[in-house]
């Protein structure tokens, strides 16, 4: 799995965790807000930093799309705010994770971003016992999948974090 590379903050180390999915309107923006729940919950907010981003430029600026963004309400979670951004070369240096979705997300994050030499490049799902890819919802239209998996795939990586600590 992905070595950590702790990012020095003033007087504080962050955990950076990014996101990747193919628009950033529904895979990736949940993992980003539930993984931001998790953290705060276990009272850890001030020790990360966490976003989401696309590997595509079809969404740029939108905001969560709607059926995620309900799924996220129905466990008390916001999105509030959010706007789809590309992923960029310079964030495989900037970030400790990047986490794709499905194997279609890692081919585009090495695309954009190059070779992995430090193992940040994972599927959401390689931190759970059930590894595999989070269906996408935009075409399934199934929500409850995705939010099953993302949850459990957050929950495994704040684990894994944890662990290493």
């Amino acid at each position: 799995m992905a070595a950590r590379v702790r990012i020095l903050k003033g007087d504080r180390d962050l955990i950076k965790v990014l996101f990747v999915c193919h628009g950033n309107i529904c895979r990736s923006p949940m993992a980003e807000y539930v993984m931001k729940d998790l953290v705060k919950k276990a009272g850890l907010e001030g020790e990360f930093s966490i976003a989401s981003a696309a590997t595509s430029t079809e969404e740029i600026g939108c905001p969560v799309y709607p059926p995620a963004r309900r799924k996220l309400a129905e466990h008390g979670i916001g999105c509030a705010g959010h706007a789809a951004r590309q992923l960029t070369a310079a964030d495989y240096a900037s970030w400790d994770y990047l986490v794709g979705m499905d194997g279609a997300n890692l081919r585009n994050i090495r695309r954009i971003c190059g070779d992995d030499p430090e193992g940040k490049i994972s599927l959401l799902l390689d931190w759970t016992g059930r590894p595999g890819e989070v269906a996408d919802p935009w075409y399934t239209g199934d929500f409850d999948a995705a939010w099953r998996d993302v949850l459990e795939g957050c929950s495994g990586l704040l684990a894994h974090i944890q662990g290493e600590k």
